[in-house]
């Protein structure tokens, strides 16, 4: 029996009267300048909440969504097999450089060099092992991209008593946020800085990135480079760290698993990126965009992975800023001998059936492909 499929609640209209963060402590409640949160939740046909704390999770099934956080990506498994399609990942780029932003597709290295507390000094982001610096973002200086105390005040520049988040490679995630978040409803995240030196705020990990399931990829069928632009969070929840996927190339996208990640208020998290039109630089699109700029939060398409039960979900979503088509088509495909549910892509601005809430697909095993073409 075919299911009915899903429904996607995004980004929340709230976000075109929302400004960027800028100038010096500023006192700035998130929550209140975004209400993009999503929750997972699954339900049978009959409207019937089902447990997702089996993997064998009923074949009937459809989405749901209800506002809990920011970077959670809703999700909906169909019953009908999506046919699989061979694409090729390899990447161009090299993982190597401190400032590669579309890192490495071939092999996915690990960290080796475990972050010491107390050594770096916080006037700049710890370069290396992952971690990249976000130079282009001006009310910012040395690299990070939030600056942000726990009661939501900022500063262009990390000092004691802030938690200074930072920008991971292609496919790589942050690894440092406090476990208690401020109960006013904003998150934090990054490192902390004490008497002008940086410490981790998240002990369990020994290094400031780490990989996340390893299942997705974009992938160019383009003449110009796509600047792809992930959200800072838990942060400030700009969109500045880039995924650079240059023409005719291939990038990993992150894709975290729920189980394990950051949740907000009991809520799992996802990563959610916004993409910009080819040709648009990271510079200038891996920012808080202005109103009708088509850049950053106005950007024209965004897309979400994430893994919860052992599968990856992986959506197109709609931006209510901005409801022009892309100067792109987008689908996503499994790759060869692969197991993908569902039937995805945004092309000539039209998504996937008959509405406009976007698509997602879920990924069984294997992997697939964010493909541009």
């Amino acid at each position: 029996m075919r299911t009915s499929v899903l429904s996607l609640l995004a980004v929340g209209a709230s976000m075109a009267a929302a400004a960027p963060l800028g100038g010096e402590h500023q006192h700035l409640h998130q929550h209140q300048k975004r209400d993009v949160l999503t929750e997972i939740v699954y339900v049978d046909v009959n409207g019937a909440t089902i447990s997702t704390s089996s993997s064998s999770t009923s074949t009937s099934v459809s989405s749901t969504t209800t506002s809990t956080n920011e970077e959670t990506t809703t999700t909906a498994a169909s019953s009908t097999q999506a046919s699989s399609k061979s694409t090729s990942t390899s990447s161009s780029s090299s993982s190597s450089s401190s400032n590669s932003i579309s890192g490495d597709l071939s092999a996915f290295s690990d960290p080796t060099e475990e972050f010491e507390d107390g050594v770096h000094d916080c006037d700049s982001v710890p370069t290396g092992q992952g971690v990249i610096a976000v130079t282009w973002i001006s009310s910012l200086n040395g690299g990070w991209t939030t600056i942000m105390n726990e009661d939501g005040d900022t500063s262009s520049t990390c000092s004691d008593g802030y938690y200074c988040s930072y920008a991971c490679q292609a496919g790589m995630s942050k690894t440092q946020w406090p476990s208690e978040q401020p109960s006013s409803g904003i998150s934090v995240g990054g490192l902390y800085c004490k008497s002008g030196k940086l410490y981790k705020s998240n002990s369990d990990s020994k290094y400031l990135c780490e990989w996340g399931a390893q299942t997705a990829s974009f992938v160019s069928k383009l003449d110009d480079d796509v600047a792809i632009c992930r959200t800072d969070y838990p942060g400030s929840e700009n969109m500045n760290i880039p995924t650079l996927l240059e023409a005719g190339s291939s990038a990993p996208a992150s894709v975290v698993d729920s189980s394990s990640y950051f949740t907000w208020k009991g809520g799992a998290t996802s990563a959610q990126y916004y993409v910009n039109n080819a040709g648009v630089s990271v510079e200038d699109g891996c920012i808080w965009g202005t109103s009708g700029s088509g850049v950053g939060n106005w950007a024209p398409v965004v897309l979400g992975s994430g893994v919860t039960g052992g599968k990856t979900y992986l959506s197109l979503i709609p931006n209510p800023n901005n409801s022009d088509a892309p100067n792109y088509n987008i689908k996503i495909t499994g790759t060869s001998g692969s197991s993908v549910n569902g039937d995805c892509s945004y092309i000539d601005g039209s998504y996937t059936g008959s509405g406009s809430d976007g698509c997602t697909v879920t990924v069984s095993s294997g992997s697939a492909n964010f493909v541009f073409y």
